[in-house]
Formats: C-alpha cells, sequence, structure tokens
C-alpha cells in the first residue's frame, strides 16, 4: 500500500518564527505530539512535545522561537513511497511521524506509526517499528541507572 492512501493530507504545521507557545497550542488541538515546521510548505524542521519541554521551558526560556528548539535534520517520504519501506524508514531513524513531500519539497501529508499498524503490512511489522523507535540506546540506559 503506498502512503498516498493512508497518510493524513489536513496537516498543522508552524514556522520556524513561531513562539513554542504556538506550536504547544497547535499539538493540543490536533491532539499529538509533533509537528512539521514550515517555510513556503517546505519541510525545515520537526518540533516536539519533548523539544519544547527539554529545550526550553526546563531551561526557564519560555519566550523560545520554534527555530531555537526543533530539530533540523527532517526525514521524509514520497506519496509513492510503500508503507513496508516507510515502516523501515521510521524504525531505522527512531521516529514516529513521517512527513510526506511532493515532487517539489512541499509538504502534502504526514503519516504516523498508528496509521502503519491500520494497513494491512507484514505481521507486526508496525509494531516492530515502534517497539525499534522506542527502545533505548546503551548510552541512554546508562545515563538513567
Amino acid at each position: 500500500m503506498k502512503l498516498q492512501q493512508i497518510m493524513t493530507t489536513d496537516v498543522t504545521c508552524c514556522c520556524g518564527t513561531d513562539s513554542i507557545q504556538k506550536a504547544a497550542q497547535a499539538m493540543k488541538n490536533q491532539n499529538c505530539g509533533s509537528i512539521p515546521v514550515c517555510d513556503n510548505k517546505r519541510v525545515i524542521g520537526m518540533i516536539t512535545d519533548r523539544d519544547i519541554v527539554l529545550k526550553a521551558v526546563a531551561r526557564g526560556k519560555i519566550d523560545t522561537r520554534v527555530e531555537d528548539c526543533m530539530t533540523n535534520t527532517v526525514v521524509t517520504a514520497t506519496p509513492d513511497m510503500d508503507a513496508h519501506e516507510a515502516a523501515d524508514l521510521m524504525a531505522q531513524h527512531q521516529i514516529r511521524r513521517l512527513p510526506v513531500v511532493n515532487a517539489q519539497g512541499e509538504l502534502c501529508g504526514i503519516v504516523s506509526i498508528g496509521d502503519l499498524a491500520t494497513v494491512d503490512i507484514h505481521i507486526n511489522e508496525a509494531g516492530d517499528a515502534l517497539s525499534k523507535i522506542s527502545a533505548r540506546t546503551e548510552t541512554q540506559n546508562s545515563v538513567l541507572h
């Protein structure tokens, strides 16, 4: 199955110059934990609720802009990408949401690990991807203990 068949096309995004409060409000309204950051429909980053908390709020920087907290390296997919390939990509990069861009590089949708779980892909493929996404690295484990 192709991503264009399962992706969400009505995607809320924010600008790099937006406040983190505006981004957080967008996440609240969409009931999600991350949204793409766009510049003229081109994805330039992703911001998560965790980014906001760890990179701004925990440091007492509540007047921070999105571009100061966002992840700049963005993994994207295309509408004609196969769901299996998307699951592998999400697992490899340990991400739960994958922006989908058209041939011009403009945001046209987004796919979540939950979307992949609803389609007929290999048995447990979405679950395996989620396990890999959620797995702690050895470094993370040693820091926690």
